[in-house]
C-alpha cells in the first residue's frame, strides 16, 4: 500500500477510536458520518472516472445504468437484479447491455469518422471486432447486427472462430481479417471464402503460412487477399508489452517480410498482398507507445507499396485502452488518453506519410475488442457472509501472570497519537516472543491466548490513528489489510473473473445499492472455491493499488409481513456487488475450479417504457460440468441408490432418511452450480 492511502480514506469517513472493553465484534467499522451523500460514494468508487457515461448512482443510492449513453435512458440496477431474481434468475448473474454495446461500436466509429473528416484523409475505415475477445454467439450476432450501418467486420485467431465468423458475417463490404495460427484447411477455407462474396484477409504470421497460401491458391485457382504481421521494433507497455518486439510471440521481422515479397513475387501473387498488419498489445495505456508504433508501421507500408505490393489496407490491430481505474494516466490500469485521440493519432500519422510518399491513403483497420466489449457486461454476486477480526474484551492484569503479558497490557494502555509506531513495533516483538515462549513450554495455551489478545487489541487502537494520519510509515502499511475484514462473496474468481486471479487485472467492484450510506467496513473478498487462491485483494483507486475495498456492514436477515414470500429473501437484507468492465475476455477464459459453471446470463435492452429481456442464458447445472468431467448423472444416482439399498439392508438408515438422501442427491445435480440465497 503506498504512503498516501491509508490517510486518503480520511475523507470518506471519520473512524471510531478502540471500542470500551467488552463491546463485541464491531471495531473495524467506522462510525457513520452524518454527511454522507451519494457523491461521496462517486467519489469513493471512482464511478464518474471508469462509469461515465454508463454509469451513475441515483438519489436512492442504487447504480444505474444508461445503456445507450448519453442519449438518454436508465435503469435502476438494484431493481433490475431483484426484478430478475423473482424470475428464478439465482446470483452470481452476468448482465449484458446490448445497447451499450451498439453505443461503443457507434463511438469507434463516429470517433474515427470525425478524425478523417477533420484531416481530409483520402480513406475509409472499417474496424473488426476480434472474435477472441468474446465469442458467445448473442453477443457475437448483436455485434454483426450493429456493426452493419459501419461495415463492421470481425477478426478470427483461432479456426473454430474462423468458423463463427464464416456463419455469423453476412455484412456486404465487411472485412473479415484472418489471423492466428494456419494449416492448409484453415486456408482453403478462408481463401474459398471469396465465393461467400466475403473479404477474407489471410494474415500471414509465420514464415511457413506464404508457402501454404501458395499452394492453396494454386490448387483452387483463386488468388488469395494477403496481408503481413510485421514485428515492429516500437515496445508495448504494460502487462502485454512483450507482444511486439524481436521476441513477439507472432509476426515477420523486417528480413522475413522481404523474403515473403519475393516468395509472393516469384509465384505470381505479390497483387494478393494487400493488407500489413501489427500488434502492439492488449490494453495500451501510453498514446506515446501508438504514436510510436503507427509512425514505424506507417513507413513500412510505404515501402511495401514501393516494392510492388498492391497495399490497400492497414491493419493497427487491438490496444485501445480501457479506464479500469478511472484515473486517466498511464497506469496499466488505466489510460491518458481517449478514442477520439486515439483516432487522431492513427490518422493524422498516416496521411502525413502516404502524402509525403505520393501514395494512396489505405483503408484504416483496428481490432478494438477489449474497448468495444468491456462496458456492457456486469457480474452481480452478493454476499453470503463475514469474518472479522475480533475485538475480544480485555481483561485487567492479574499479579501472577508472566512478563511478557504484563509488557503487552502496559503497551495496550499506553497507546496514544504520538506513540502508535512505538507501540505497534513493541506488540508485533512480544506477540512473537510468546510465540516462541508457547513453542518451548515456557507458556501455556491459555496465556499464549491471553497474549493474542491483546495483541489484536493493540491493533485496533493503532488503527483508527493510522487512519486520521496523512503519511502512513512504511511499516504500518499493510496494518489496514491485516484488520480488514474478509466478506465470503457467492461466485468463482476462476470461472468469472480469471485476469484477477492470474495477472492481477483490476475490475471495479462497488455495492450496486446502500450508496446513500457510509460504507463502514474494510474488506478483501473471497469465493465459493476451496483454493486459498480464490479471492480479491486489490482494487480500484485513484493511484497505484489499494487492498481493501470500502463495504457496508451485513444487516441480519429478517422477515417482513408486508413482504410476499416470494419477496421475502430479495429485501433489503440481500447485500449485492457488482464487477464492472468485465465484458471483453473474462466470459470465456473462466475454468471450471470446484466444478463451479457458467453464470446465470441475461441480455437487455431498453425500450421506450423500460427494457426488455432479449435472451436468458442459463448458467450450468450440476450435471452440466459433471459432463464436462466425463461424469453420468444417472450413474451417479444409480450409484447412490445402491448404497442406500445396502444402508437399508444394514439397519444403518431409515427408509426416510434413504428417500431424502436420493430426493436432495437428484435435485442437487439439475440445480445451478452456485448456492442459493
Amino acid at each position: 500500500m503506498s504512503k498516501h492511502r491509508i490517510g486518503e480514506l480520511n475523507q470518506f469517513a471519520q473512524h471510531n477510536p478502540v471500542l470500551p472493553t467488552g463491546e463485541g465484534n464491531k471495531s473495524q467499522e467506522a462510525e457513520p458520518s452524518p454527511g454522507w451523500s451519494i457523491e461521496d460514494s462517486e467519489e469513493l468508487y471512482r464511478i464518474k472516472g471508469w462509469g461515465d457515461p454508463y454509469f451513475s448512482i441515483n438519489a436512492a443510492g442504487h447504480v444505474t445504468v444508461s445503456p445507450k449513453g448519453d442519449r438518454g435512458g436508465s435503469l435502476d440496477l438494484f431493481e433490475l437484479v431483484n426484478a430478475l431474481r423473482l424470475r428464478n434468475l439465482g446470483l452470481p448473474l452476468l448482465i449484458r447491455f446490448s445497447d451499450i454495446l451498439e453505443d461503443r461500436i457507434e463511438r469507434l466509429n463516429a470517433a474515427f469518422a470525425k478524425a478523417i473528416a477533420r484531416y481530409n484523409y483520402c480513406g475509409v475505415y472499417k474496424g473488426v471486432f476480434p472474435v477472441k475477445c468474446n465469442q458467445q454467439r448473442h453477443l457475437v450476432e448483436d455485434l454483426v447486427k450493429f456493426g452493419k450501418p459501419f461495415k463492421f467486420g470481425l477478426e478470427a485467431g483461432s479456426k473454430p472462430e474462423l468458423m463463427i465468423a464464416l456463419a455469423s458475417l453476412d455484412t456486404p463490404d465487411a472485412l473479415l481479417i484472418c489471423n492466428g495460427y494456419k494449416d492448409r484447411e484453415y486456408i482453403e477455407t478462408a481463401i474459398l471464402a471469396q465465393r461467400l462474396n466475403r473479404t477474407a484477409i489471410i494474415v500471414l504470421e509465420q514464415l511457413e503460412e506464404v508457402e501454404l497460401a501458395i499452394a492453396a491458391s494454386h490448387k483452387l485457382g483463386i488468388n488469395p487477399i494477403l496481408g503481413i504481421r510485421a514485428k515492429l521494433s516500437t515496445r508495448g507497455v504494460g502487462r502485454w508489452g512483450t507482444s511486439a518486439g524481436d521476441r513477439a510471440k507472432f509476426g515477420l521481422t523486417i528480413p522475413e517480410i522481404l523474403d515473403v515479397v519475393e516468395h509472393l513475387r516469384a509465384a505470381n501473387l505479390l497483387d494478393s498482398l494487400q493488407l500489413l498488419h501489427y500488434h502492439i498489445g492488449s490494453q495500451i495505456p501510453d498514446i506515446t507507445v501508438i504514436k510510436d508504433a503507427i509512425t514505424e508501421a506507417s513507413r513500412i507500408y510505404v515501402e511495401l507499396s514501393r516494392l510492388g505490393a498492391k497495399m490497400g489496407y492497414l491493419d493497427v490491430g487491438g490496444g485501445l485502452g480501457v479506464d479500469y481505474d478511472g484515473s486517466k494516466t498511464n497506469f496499466y490500469a488505466s489510460k491518458n488518453y481517449n478514442i477520439q485521440n486515439y483516432a487522431n493519432d492513427i490518422v493524422a500519422e498516416l496521411k502525413d506519410v502516404c502524402t509525403e510518399a505520393r501514395l494512396k491513403m489505405p483503408t484504416l483497420i483496428s481490432e478494438s475488442g477489449r474497448a468495444i466489449a468491456a462496458h456492457q457486461s456486469v457480474l452481480i454476486f452478493d454476499v453470503l457472509g463475514s469474518s472479522e477480526v475480533p475485538a475480544l474484551a480485555i481483561e485487567p492484569l492479574q499479579e501472577e501472570e508472566p512478563l511478557l503479558i504484563r509488557n503487552l497490557y502496559d503497551t495496550y494502555q499506553s497507546i496514544n497519537d504520538d506513540n502508535y509506531q512505538e507501540c505497534y513495533h513493541d506488540a508485533t516483538q512480544f506477540k512473537e516472543r510468546a510465540i516462541s515462549l508457547f513453542n518451548l513450554g515456557y507458556l501455556s495455551l491459555k496465556e499464549r491466548a491471553r497474549a493474542e489478545r491483546l495483541y489484536w487489541g493493540c491493533c485496533h487502537q493503532i488503527l483508527p490513528i493510522v487512519r486520521r494520519q496523512e503519511y502512513v510509515p512504511d511499516d504500518l502499511e499493510d496494518l489496514e489489510k491485516i484488520m480488514a475484514s474478509i466478506y465470503y462473496v457467492n461466485l468463482s474468481v476462476f470461472q468469472s473473473a480469471p485476469d484477477s486471479w492470474a495477472i492481477d487485472q483490476l475490475f471495479p467492484i462497488m455495492p450496486i445499492h446502500r450508496l446513500d450510506e457510509e460504507p463502514t467496513q474494510r474488506a478483501t473478498l473471497a469465493d465459493l472455491t476451496c483454493d486459498s487462491d480464490g479471492k480479491i485483494d486489490q482494487f480500484i483507486d485513484l493511484r497505484d493499488v489499494k487492498h481493501i475495498l470500502e463495504l457496508h456492514s451485513l444487516q441480519p436477515e429478517t422477515s417482513s409481513p408486508i413482504l410476499s414470500p416470494s419477496l421475502k429473501s430479495l429485501s433489503a437484507q440481500s447485500y449485492y456487488l457488482g464487477m464492472f468492465l468485465g465484458g471483453a475476455y473474462q466470459e470465456i477464459m473462466g475454468n471450471l475450479h470446484n466444478l463451479f459453471g457458467d453464470a446465470n446470463a441475461v441480455h437487455i435492452q431498453l425500450t421506450p417504457t423500460g427494457y426488455q429481456i432479449e435472451h436468458v442464458v442459463k448458467g450450468d447445472t450440476m450435471t452440466e460440468v459433471l459432463g464436462y468431467v466425463q461424469y453420468d448423472s444417472e450413474d451417479l444416482i444409480e450409484s447412490i441408490r445402491r448404497q442406500t439399498e445396502w444402508a437399508l439392508q444394514s439397519q444403518q438408515i431409515t427408509l426416510t432418511e434413504s428417500q431424502l438422501l436420493l430426493q436432495n442427491y437428484e435435485r442437487s445435480l439439475s440445480s445451478y452450480t452456485y448456492l442459493s440465497s
